[in-house]
């Protein structure tokens, strides 16, 4: 039991990277000498450096090194990037022994690492909760293995099935717990998207500012180019992807992509999100690209605040079509908190 207690303990430091390390994954390390760890670390943001190399750091006495274990929830990495291999950084050391939790699916490392540590005569161990790795790096397995951001769709509905009032009216359904808690999601994703009428009746902000954390890259949809230059989205405080049939054009902090109005709008926008590299995507959108995602397929999660209270009557229904099944529910104050997944 004592790898599965050791990657567990890798996996906990792993996580505290958690909204910081995108598009790179969490990754925790743990290097363990006569059953004492000497020294442990994970990948606190993107472009520092990796676990294993803060794991090291903090090892006192180096000589144990040849005679310790080091556990890594990922496979070392094996080329240049913004940091050297981690790879070579365990063989310089002389570690002999290394558990992995899950194999990188990044073409650039995929088993490179492995054989690099196997051809200097490592032992070398992989699978060690590798589901649980999975979970953890979810998002980052879904945009290597699907070409795309991981897709985390989220609403509020009334207790009676609506999502805004009459005439795209909008209207507080959820409570202020359920509020600070989005924006806390929002510090953990990178980009968020909204369509027009979202954008026009709500003129949301798409910021953290009820949470500590960084602000994601807000997304919108404007075929036409129609929204007024008035609202929050375009005033240049965070970066802001426009997509639209008009124009490409770059300003400070404000991109307009042109799409193709011959091809599928929803699947374009998703092929230039990964090709900006962008490894996950909240959407706070209306009905119709909330029900477009849903039909076609194009999510991954799916996070439902319902209102035990609040009632309408009337309005924008919600999205009632969620093909995918209940993974969770929980309750938040006055809301009911519904998890999906689409598998």
């Amino acid at each position: 039991m004592s790898d599965e207690l050791y990657m567990q303990r890798a996996l906990e430091l792993a996580r505290l990277g958690s909204g910081f390390t995108s598009p790179n994954p969490m990754v925790g390390c743990v290097i363990v000498h006569n059953g004492q760890i000497i020294g442990e670390g994970w990948h606190k943001q993107y472009g520092g450096p990796h676990a294993e190399v803060n794991a090291v750091a903090e090892v006192e006495d180096k000589s144990l090194l040849p005679k310790s274990t080091a556990y890594v929830t990922l496979e070392p990495c094996s080329h240049f990037g913004k940091t050297p291999p981690c790879a070579d950084l365990l063989i310089s050391h002389g570690i002999k022994d290394i558990v992995i939790c899950n194999t990188d699916p990044n073409p650039l490392v995929a088993g490179n690492g492995i054989k690099k540590l196997f051809d200097t005569g490592a032992q070398v161990k992989v699978g060690v909760l590798e589901e649980q790795g999975l979970e953890l790096n979810k998002r980052f397995f879904t945009f290597h293995s699907k070409k795309r951001p991981f897709i985390l769709l989220k609403w509020a509905e009334t207790a009676d099935g609506f999502i805004a009032g009459v005439n795209y009216k909008q209207e507080q359904i959820s409570g202020k717990l359920a509020q600070r808690l989005v924006h806390k999601w929002r510090s953990e994703e990178q980009a968020i998207l909204v369509g027009s009428r979202t954008a026009l009746h709500d003129n949301p902000r798409l910021n953290t500012r009820f949470w500590p954390g960084k602000n994601p890259v807000r997304v919108v949809i404007d075929k036409q180019l129609q929204l007024p230059q008035h609202l929050h989205l375009f005033d240049k405080n965070q970066a802001t992807v426009v997509y639209n049939f008009i124009k490409q054009e770059e300003q400070d902090n404000l991109y307009f992509v042109q799409l193709q109005e011959q091809e599928p709008l929803l699947l374009q926008i998703m092929q230039d999100l990964y090709r900006r590299n962008t490894l996950s995507l909240m959407v706070e959108g209306g009905t119709f690209l909330l029900e477009s995602l849903l039909q076609s397929g194009l999510w991954d999660e799916a996070i439902v605040f319902k209102s035990k209270h609040k009632v309408l009557e009337s309005g924008i229904k919600a999205p009632n079509m969620i093909n995918g099944r209940l993974s969770d529910n929980q309750a938040l104050g006055s809301d009911q908190l519904l998890f999906y997944r689409n598998n």
